[in-house]
């Protein structure tokens, strides 16, 4: 899988169009809700360039079941924003020796997730559904690239001071979140309808991203820290928590 990830986060970046050079201006948030031009501002996005590619570590912990132990979790991403992609490859260790790869990506519209426990399949899944669910996470995740929220395929809601809703559409693909920001214009959560996979089914649960954490990272403050949270009728279920570790711009090359 790691040969696969590297030739993949290669074809992403070759495919990844450069955004416009011109520094955003205050104009160009112009026509954004309140809070989510406060957002923008606080952030440090006015005067630099828009972001056309991403790459990222992260290190935290897994679990696929509310009363499942904690498993350390180390991962690296890769991101394009035009056309909208990105491509993820976690190892989550449940032995000394023993870990499970993962392999998330989302490329021209469609998601593909792959689980595998040394040479065996745990789960390759494909689907409409799938789809949907990459396309949440891509939208969730370009708070680690802001800029790319004053992209023309999002549509947005003024909800009140501190939140607003955001529709994102790639090609018949499309989905909604609720943005919660802090008074000080900081990314608070994002809150989803997402499918989730329970074995060869998926459901349409409320899915949610905390912020605990920011930093300062190429000169944007950024959220760090945080956890990813299935709102279930049987209860809260946290199933990730991580940090980025690492994190550059346009920089397109793999790991």
């Amino acid at each position: 899988m790691d040969k696969d990830v590297h030739q993949m986060a290669a074809e992403l970046f070759g495919r990844a169009k450069t955004q416009d050079s011109a520094a955003i201006t205050e104009a160009d948030l112009a026509g954004l809700p309140e809070p989510v031009r406060r957002y923008l501002t606080q952030t440090g996005v006015i005067g630099r360039p828009r972001i056309s590619t991403v790459r990222l570590k992260q290190e935290g912990f897994f679990r696929t079941k509310p009363e499942q132990k904690w498993m350390p979790m180390r991962a690296v991403e890769y991101y394009s924003v035009d056309p909208p992609a990105f491509l993820w490859h976690g190892k989550i260790k449940m032995l000394p020796f023993l870990s499970i790869q993962a392999r998330d990506r989302f490329d021209a519209g469609t998601g593909h997730m792959l689980i595998k426990l040394l040479a065996f399949a745990l789960g390759d899944v494909r689907g409409p559904e799938l789809d949907q669910g990459a396309l949440v996470r891509y939208f969730n995740e370009m708070m680690w690239f802001p800029t790319a929220f004053l992209r023309e395929s999002i549509q947005w809601e003024a909800i009140d001071a501190n939140s607003a809703r955001g529709t994102i559409r790639i090609g018949e693909t499309s989905a909604s979140a609720v943005l919660h920001f802090t008074e000080t214009g900081q990314f608070a959560n994002f809150v989803a309808e997402r499918y989730m996979g329970t074995g060869d089914t998926f459901s349409l649960e409320t899915w949610s991203t905390p912020v605990d954490d920011y930093a300062e990272i190429n000169g944007l403050r950024l959220p760090v820290s945080g956890e990813g949270v299935w709102h279930l009728s049987t209860g809260d279920f946290a199933y990730i928590r991580l940090s980025i570790t690492e994190l550059e711009y346009d920089k397109p090359l793999p790991y």
